[in-house]
């Protein structure tokens, strides 16, 4: 716990690839992740982002909205994937051919 018994807690969202924004967001004992997002700058930040439809994580573990978080917390907000990475290497792997890729490519 921080001092005066309350939880310093991050919030990060990346809204597109290489970009991260970060609140520090400072919270009451007993606060859950949904209430980390509200106090975040977040849902002003993205106001069409439904907070209790999104994806997210504490320290790259899925977690729920309704998870206690601890002092020292990094609450991830995680976006959709744009392609299903089983088909996006499918792709690669048709467009690259058999021996440019995986374990048959030729190594330098």
């Amino acid at each position: 716990m921080a001092e005066g018994g309350v939880s310093r807690v991050s919030v990060l969202y990346s809204p597109a690839p290489r970009e991260v924004l970060e609140w520090e967001v400072v919270l009451a004992p007993g606060a859950t992740v949904l209430q980390a997002l509200q106090g975040s700058g977040l849902p002003m930040a993205f106001p069409d982002l439904d907070l209790r439809e999104v994806a997210v994580g504490i320290w790259g573990r899925k977690a729920r909205l309704e998870h206690l978080v601890r002092d020292r917390d990094r609450i991830e907000v995680y976006r959709p994937l744009k392609v299903d990475p089983k088909l996006a290497r499918r792709e690669r792997f048709r467009r690259q051919g058999v021996r440019a890729a995986g374990l048959f490519a030729r190594k330098p």
